[in-house]
């Protein structure tokens, strides 16, 4: 028996827009609207709207909310003050990552911690499991809405929907405030597509009111709503891992470049192996890189180096709507790693030339 797809809260308005809409993590969600490109420059231009309602939500609340947090995530959450968030990662016991995922320090002893879809109940039963301290849990996934608001003109766009200002609002920062007539709504300056702008969360009875409130007030500033696939172009850009692709369960953090965010200052789950792996170094490392010819690099296509031998392997590749030119991210052998290294990517049985490049792959 086939699972059944759930539905974002604002489900028919995005079909009724003529969203193409797909199956994604569960979820039927909209892939694009106009064109994957359009929307793309859209975001990176102007302003753009993307639904992610599908991401899940978990409340970590009580005087042990915090020591579950150390223990269950690679970064150190002490270091939060309300208002701030955390990008970290779950690691598992066998040395790759559960899941990515955003924390949020609401108040001294409550935090919201943000995952993705598809490892919604993965996520939860993880934490669960690891939760002998007795913090009290919460999975609110299915009571909000969560809209990014992501472009340049973002701020300008909506600053009219509250009295909160949108330009103090730091990098990795959030306040609770009024948007749209609505009271305590998260207004956080993240996203994942290095263009600027803001998430909004909001219970989902509000999302059509405060959906419709940005769209009145965006349009003179052209504002358009934009699906997945623009999503993963622009992320994929930035060199901004997804996960399923370019971090999984068999992926160590510190293969994938995260090691900003594992801080070995505290203990966590798998934090000794993690360390002894730092110190031995690592026998592959998680790369972006650049075609030199017409190409287009996809998931798990080769990658090989001067003589034709393969040292490693494509997680996530595309053509760069904003450079024209092949672009993608992958694993190769540590010796491939530095940026400047050429490489080739092996499309259709033919080794198209490559470099590796420092991230983000886009230069604004």
């Amino acid at each position: 028996m086939t699972e059944s797809i759930k539905k974002v809260p604002l489900n028919d308005l995005h079909e009724a827009l003529g969203a193409k809409m797909v199956p994604f993590a569960g979820f039927n969600m909209p892939v694009r609207y106009s064109s994957d490109i359009e929307e793309h420059k859209t975001v990176r231009e102007g302003v753009g709207v993307f639904d992610v309602s599908h991401m899940g939500e978990f409340m970590v609340k009580g005087p042990k909310a915090l020591d579950l947090i150390q223990k269950v995530t690679s970064n150190d959450a002490s270091k939060l003050v309300i208002g701030q968030a955390q990008y970290s990662c779950f690691p598992n016991d066998k040395g790759g990552i559960v899941d990515d995922l955003i924390v949020y320090k609401m108040g001294e002893e409550e935090y919201m911690l943000v995952v993705n879809a598809s490892n919604i109940e993965k996520d939860w039963n993880w934490i669960n499991q690891h939760n002998d301290m007795g913090a009290e849990l919460e999975n609110i996934s299915d009571i909000l809405s969560l809209f990014a608001i992501q472009g340049p003109k973002a701020i300008e766009a909506v600053q009219p929907l509250t009295s909160v200002d949108l330009s103090g609002i730091k990098f990795y920062h959030f306040t609770k405030g009024d948007f749209a007539g609505v009271n305590d709504v998260i207004i956080s300056g993240t996203g994942y597509t290095g263009a600027g702008g803001f998430e909004i969360y909001v219970r989902n009875e509000d999302a059509e009111l405060v959906w419709k409130a940005i769209f009145d007030a965006g349009k003179e500033f052209g504002i358009k709503p934009i699906g997945l696939g623009a999503r993963d172009t622009l992320r994929l850009e930035m060199g901004y891992c997804l996960y399923g692709n370019d971090i999984t369960d068999e992926t160590s953090p510190l293969e994938a470049g995260l090691g900003w965010i594992t801080k070995f200052t505290k203990d966590f789950i798998n934090s000794d192996n993690l360390k002894k792996q730092k110190d031995n170094g690592i026998d592959k490392k998680l790369v972006g890189f650049i075609i030199n010819e017409k190409g287009i690099p996809r998931s798990h296509y080769p990658i090989v180096n001067n003589t034709g031998e393969i040292i490693g392997e494509v997680t996530s590749g595309t053509i760069s709507p904003s450079m024209g030119v092949g672009i993608g991210l992958g694993y190769v052998k540590s010796e491939y790693a530095l940026p400047g290294t050429e490489i080739a990517i092996t499309v259709r049985n033919k080794n198209l030339p490559a470099t590796i490049e420092k991230l983000p792959l886009y230069k604004k």
